[in-house]
């Protein structure tokens, strides 16, 4: 029943924030849809021109000016104020009702064999802000699956050993590119999606464009032994495979 209850007040945070963002938008802040795609704009521009002087300084402009619209918004300060409310609420119940642990000791029936485990370090790591890119040296392959905020991220696959069968390569950035380099040999789908940027696929081109989902593959890529897939998500930035 509680987890109903907590479902239900997030579902009314969620659907209350959605009208209000349509009301702001509609009657009290017109221009706020410009002012957000002005400065991500900004923030895209300045990012591609770095590391010049005037890459960074238009890149941190447009990030100034994008929190702003942000931080002033309505809808913002709604969610910002059900946050706390929601917090008080959890931090009072938790006074009044106090969770009680009773531990239960109970005798195992058998003795049960712990799995072992063996731990691998990634190849990237989730991160806010940064470039990333695979050794420059011959390296040991892991599957990339990681989640960044700023920055780009860079995947060579000629200097790995690939398993046979299916290598997969998952990253969902926000702001930044993202190039992989593959083999000759080597058979690839992609599957791709972004706010504002562009994709080049070996031959193929996609300038840029808005709101963007593409979808290729090489024609051998269903009955081949070695083959990649890659997906990519980000708001803004573009995507980049290529030949090696």
């Amino acid at each position: 029943m509680l987890n109903n209850m907590k479902n239900d007040y997030v579902s009314w945070i969620v659907i209350t924030g959605l009208i209000l963002l349509l009301l702001e938008v509609s009657f009290f802040n017109e221009g706020l849809i410009f002012s957000l795609l002005a400065s991500g704009a900004m923030v895209y521009f300045g990012r591609s021109l770095m590391p010049k002087k005037k890459g960074k300084v238009l890149f941190w402009v447009g990030l100034f000016f994008l929190l702003s619209s942000v931080f002033s918004m309505m809808t913002f300060r709604f969610f910002l104020l059900a946050v706390l409310i929601y917090l008080a609420y959890q931090f009072a119940q938790s006074k009044k009702k106090p969770e009680v642990i009773t531990p239960v000791l109970q005798e195992p029936e058998h003795e049960v064999r712990k799995e072992m485990l063996i731990e691998k370090p990634p190849l990237f790591k989730n991160r806010l802000f940064g470039h990333q890119e695979t050794p420059s040296h011959v390296y040991e392959w892991n599957d990339v699956n990681i989640q960044t905020g700023i920055g780009d991220s860079v995947v060579d696959l000629s200097l790995t050993v690939l398993p046979k069968g299916e290598t997969v390569i998952f990253i969902r950035n926000i702001i930044g590119n993202v190039k992989v380099y593959v083999p000759y040999d080597l058979e690839v789908t992609l599957r791709h999606s972004s706010v504002i940027g562009s994709a080049e696929v070996f031959e193929h081109e996609e300038g840029r464009v808005l709101n963007q989902s593409l979808y290729v593959q090489t024609p051998g890529y269903d009955k081949a032994e070695q083959k990649v897939k890659i997906f990519t998500s980000m708001m803004v930035g573009n995507i980049e495979v290529k030949r090696i």
